[in-house]
C-alpha cells in the first residue's frame, strides 16, 4: 500500500521526529523514501531586486542541508532515498511533487504555531486539503 513515501522538510526542529515516523513505516514496507524541501518564493515578493540571489542563494543552501539531514537518517536506517529541491509555494510543490512521482504516503510535521495557522494557514493543513494521498501529520511535542 505504501511504496513510496514522501518527507517534505523545512529543518524545523522536530524534523528527527518526523524522520522517525517515516522511517517505520517505510522499513516495515520496503518502501522508498524521498525528501523534499521547498524554497518559498514568496519571500522575493517583498526584497529588492539586487538582494533577490544572495537570499535565493542562502536559501536554497538551507534546503539541501534540512534534505540532506532527513536523507542520512533514512539511509542510516536502511532505506532507499530520493532527494530534492524545489521553489515555489511549498503546499502546492509538495502535493505536485507526490502527484508527479507516484507519492503514496506523505509524513509532514506541523508547526504548532498559532499565528500562522490562524492568519495564513500552515503548509501542512494546506497539504491535507490538496493532496491527493493520505497525509501523516507529525506535531511539534509528540516523541518528546
Amino acid at each position: 500500500m505504501y511504496d513510496t513515501v514522501l518527507v517534505p522538510t523545512d529543518g524545523s526542529d522536530h524534523t528527527a521526529v518526523v524522520a522517525e515516523h517515516a522511517a517505520d513505516i517505510a522499513a516495515t514496507r520496503s518502501a522508498t523514501v524521498h525528501v523534499l524541501s521547498v524554497v518559498d518564493d514568496r519571500a522575493f515578493l517583498v526584497l529588492d531586486d539586487d538582494r533577490v540571489e544572495a537570499i535565493r542563494g542562502d536559501l536554497r543552501e538551507n534546503a539541501h542541508e534540512a534534505v540532506d539531514g532527513v536523507a542520512t537518517e533514512l539511509i542510516d536506517h536502511g532505506l532507499d532515498v530520493e532527494t530534492a529541491i524545489d521553489a515555489g509555494h511549498p503546499a502546492e510543490c509538495i502535493s505536485e511533487y507526490a502527484d508527479d512521482h507516484d507519492i503514496d504516503l506523505i509524513v509532514m510535521g506541523t508547526s504548532g504555531d498559532q499565528y500562522e495557522s490562524n492568519v495564513v494557514g500552515s503548509v501542512s493543513q494546506r497539504v491535507v486539503r490538496q493532496a491527493s494521498v493520505p497525509v501523516l501529520t507529525v506535531g511539534p511535542d509528540v516523541g518528546r
